[in-house]
């Protein structure tokens, strides 16, 4: 394969040689643009100096000003010229260099002469180019001929107006809009092109009233558009229609369905393939209604023309993720395209048959792909695996063949990417059918034997420690995992120390086994796999210093999860003086989000600061704890748990900017006010926030802090403070009002008036709810700390969540009511998914680890129905999540 592709670099090198515009410079162009200014032209010769014109603006070359304005004014000189080929190059370099306005009208008078001349060819090229270069003011000279232009007998013509309208609608669309009546006649022109401009034009007049498009569609859904591509178009505004429409209530039917399914007996292919994807792509679409169009793919699937098989092989791609029963009397059809010379189409034939295929067909299709395989590219590869993982997680007693399929493509050669999603497929299997657990363990042992990617090996071996210390037989795992300290680089070796600490502390007869095998390990050339294998010689009692420890405390330390965020547990080990104190991995701030302190603004709204920033990388809720401890009335509060990202509490383009951040504590709640005060002439004076808590009954106010003094464009804060019942995540909601002295201010001196008077300022309701008392706290392996956490405080329950967007909403929408940490990339919901599993994290106040997880699906027409299944250390904590769910 690799012959034909450097023949085709070389067949590219040598037209590269012999390219006309190799070597050519700006100077040398512009002197040969002196012919332009010779008493007797020389046609070929002009034409060719503008080609490299041209070449040279279009490959990123500027001119200066001077420049441009000789090269414009020597062009003018070439409308004396009766040569057809050189006028359209002169229209083409106008066009190019963009003159400006005092240069147009040098050219406009020869364009408007071009415009109304007999020649045809004129008429259109001038249309074009005096469109581009004209502003408002000369468009409403020469709108009348514009309109006579729409309506021209000849296409080219009327199409050029069309397309300029098209162009100066972005601009100046008070002017194109009053061409309806025109472009509504060019609509029923017999010329293709024509007829499928002013479409195109008539649609982006009316775009914005929903009512005219529907009323234009009906018209022409009626009518007889004879332009394939004007009927292509009315097939894409048809379905915005229908999109925006939904069902008829009264009879189920949905509007304008006949039509496309008209269209599918159109005899231009593009009318009747824009109409199947239409139809595909109807929301909530039913198996009666893809049935045509699903019976069109399939004849396009044995076409001739290559552009037909791929277009309709990917459509029916994406039918099958969501109705892959549809598609299932393709089969026999795709199977065919496996050996298709395009390989574009071989994968998608490929992917699609193993969304549809049975599980009788799985073994065939596996002979199939076997032989495909060697063929196609890495990138192919990769989504071929990506759909075996989702096959045998369909039917997972097939588990043995697509197993043996991925094993056998794991040793062949390929890239990183390739071989990175082979091994992810196994590992997802693995977790997934335990019956498959041995075996994929035993494939990935077989592939790290001569593994060239130092990543792959370290995840497998991480996995292979949490994995095999469970399977009937550990010890067959133990020469693997060896070899990987006697034969890999230090990476991969400390990797494999770990690998077998996690055998140690699991297996009690291997034991003794890995205490020889570490003790080996203390003579490495590498510090990091020595320090490695001492520490958990110690922490299994097999060294010289072993810890006291149980083996819960060691199996916590092997297995457990980080309980910090790495980012702030390496900020703290920085900030960290060496003294007779050890470091306290309990001071390290939870909260999952690491940024400086910076306040978040509105749009069109003025910062809204929140004090002075911290200096260095700090979280953000160090930088609130140590602003709050510097104020006596909050000083006595205790250790800050949580602070809330800012809440909005007025609207954009308000006269004050206010939004708030809750400060929790574990007997006290602090609203930090952040006021900017947009408006120059007033100074603001004792600015204070009178708090209403009648509907927070646990809250009671303690103290406030008031500002006094808030200039224009300078953020400050006011402070109230509430206390509640200590350890109790109380929630309430407050009513806020901005109370303040106002004065004006002088502009010409800026200084302000003596007298001021008293006013207020509403401002938006604030609630504290549960999730308040949330923090984000990841884990590095969910499957671990769920296993872990054990199913004693488990509550799982199912709600339906109504009508939705989509799916993405959905989970979007929940993440954010529980303020947890997604957790492995969850949060990401696949496009065309119709069912997802989001995993989330945090701890709830009092220290308590949570986790979650939440299955989605969509339960009818954008119904989406959702199982939530919590697992904490205390079950009044599982509970009160299943109630911020209930209430939200």
């Amino acid at each position: 394969m690799a012959q034909p592709l450097v023949k085709k670099d070389d067949d590219r090198d040598e037209e590269a040689e012999y390219s006309p515009f190799t070597g050519i410079e700006k100077g040398a162009v512009l002197q040969e643009a002196r012919v332009f200014n010779d008493p007797q032209l020389d046609p070929r010769r002009c034409s060719q100096v503008i080609t490299k014109l041209l070449y040279l603006l279009n490959q990123g070359e500027t001119f200066t000003k001077i420049e441009a304005t000789e090269v414009f004014f020597a062009v003018t000189k070439l409308f004396q010229s009766r040569d057809i080929g050189l006028r359209r190059m002169v229209y083409l370099i106008i066009k190019e260099l963009s003159p400006s306005a005092d240069e147009v009208i040098i050219v406009t008078s020869s364009l408007m002469k071009d415009m109304n001349s007999k020649t045809d060819m004129y008429r259109a090229n001038a249309i074009r180019v005096l469109c581009r270069i004209t502003d408002g003011t000369l468009l409403t000279q020469i709108e009348r001929y514009l309109k006579q232009a729409i309506v021209d007998k000849n296409p080219v013509v009327a199409s050029a107006a069309l397309v300029s309208g098209i162009h100066l609608l972005q601009t100046n669309p008070e002017i194109v809009k009053r061409w309806s009546n025109e472009v509504q006649e060019a609509v029923q022109s017999r010329a293709a092109l024509v007829q499928f401009h002013a479409l195109a034009l008539l649609h982006q007049i009316r775009q914005n009233d929903r009512l005219a498009v529907s009323k234009l569609v009906t018209s022409l859904t009626r009518g007889t558009v004879r332009s394939p591509l004007a009927q292509c178009l009315l097939i894409r505004y048809t379905s915005q229609v229908i999109r925006e429409s939904g069902l008829n209530t009264q009879t189920g039917d949905r509007p304008f369905y006949d039509y496309l399914e008209g269209c599918l007996r159109h005899k231009a292919e593009m009318v009747i393939f824009e109409a199947a994807r239409a139809i595909t792509e109807l929301s909530g679409v039913t198996s009666r209604e893809l049935t045509p169009a699903i019976t069109v793919l399939q004849l396009f699937l044995s076409s001739s023309k290559p552009v037909l098989r791929f277009a309709a092989i990917r459509t029916l791609n994406k039918v099958a993720m969501t109705h892959p029963m549809a598609v299932t009397n393709c089969n026999i059809d795709m199977e065919s395209l496996i050996s298709d010379q395009n390989r574009s189409i071989a994968t998608l034939a490929i992917t699609t048959l193993l969304k549809t295929g049975n599980e009788s067909s799985v073994d065939r299709l596996m002979k199939q792909i076997t032989n495909f395989m060697s063929d196609i590219a890495d990138e192919f590869k990769i989504v071929v695996v990506e759909a075996i993982r989702s096959l045998c997680l369909k039917f997972p007693l097939k588990y043995r063949t697509l197993m043996n399929f991925l094993s056998n493509i794991l040793r062949e050669e390929g890239g990183f990417e390739y071989k990175k999603a082979i091994v992810d497929s196994i590992v997802i299997l693995i977790r997934d059918i335990p019956d498959a657990k041995e075996s994929g363990l035993f494939h990935l042992c077989e592939f790290i034997e001569d593994c060239e990617f130092t990543y792959l090996s370290t995840q497998i071996l991480h996995f292979l420690g949490n994995e095999g210390p469970k399977t009937s037989d550990p010890s067959k795992y133990i020469r693997y995992i060896y070899n990987r300290v006697i034969l890999e680089n230090a990476t991969v070796r400390a990797s494999a120390v770990s690998t077998l600490a996690k055998f140690g502390a699991m297996v009690d007869f291997l034991k003794p086994r890995i205490f020889v095998l570490l003790r080996r390990c203390l003579f490495d050339s590498d510090d990091e796999v020595r320090d490695r294998a001492t520490l958990y010689l110690n922490m299994l009692g097999g060294g010289d210093d072993s810890v006291d420890g149980t083996d819960k405390d060691v199996k916590d330390f092997l297995f457990g999860s980080l309980d910090v965020p790495l980012v702030n547990l390496e900020t703290s080990l920085k900030n960290y003086e060496p003294s007779e104190e050890p470091f306290d991995i309990d001071s390290v701030p939870r909260e999952f989000k690491s940024q400086a302190l910076a306040e978040k603004k509105a749009p069109g709204k003025k910062p809204t600061g929140l004090g002075a920033p911290p200096s260095g990388p700090t979280s953000t809720i160090d930088a609130y704890e140590k602003m709050l401890s510097s104020i006596p009335e909050f000083s006595s509060f205790g250790n800050l748990i949580k602070s809330s990202e800012p809440v909005e509490l007025t609207e954009a383009e308000t006269e004050y900017a206010v939004n708030v951040v809750k400060h929790i504590y574990d007997g006290h709640v602090v609203f930090q006010y952040n006021c900017t005060n947009t408006i120059p002439e007033q100074l603001l004076e004792n600015v204070t926030v009178i708090v209403d808590a009648s509907e927070a009954e646990e809250f009671s106010e303690v103290s406030s802090k008031l500002l006094r003094s808030l200039p224009y464009d300078s953020p400050k804060q006011t402070f109230v403070a509430f206390e509640k019942p200590a350890g109790v995540p109380a929630v309430g909601k407050f009513s806020n009002m901005l109370k303040f002295i106002v004065k004006e201010v002088d502009p010409s001196t800026g200084e302000a008036e003596e007298d001021g008077v008293e006013d207020e300022y509403q401002l938006e309701d604030l609630e504290v709810v549960a999730a308040d008392y949330m923090l984000k706290v990841g884990v590095s392996n969910f499957r671990n700390a769920w296993e872990s956490m054990g199913p004693d405080c488990e509550r799982v329950d199912e709600y339906g969540l109504g009508a939705r967007e989509s799916l993405a909403e959905a989970v979007s929408a929940v993440v954010n009511i529980l303020g947890m940490q997604p957790c492995e990339g969850t949060e990401v919901v696949p496009s065309n998914s119709r069912s997802h599993t989001c995993l989330l994290s945090g701890v709830f106040m009092g220290n308590v680890k949570v986790l979650v997880r939440l299955s989605f699906g969509i339960d009818g027409p954008k119904q989406v129905a959702m199982k939530l299944a919590v697992r904490s250390e205390d079950q009044t904590v599982s509970d009160i999540i299943h109630e911020i769910i209930a209430s939200g």
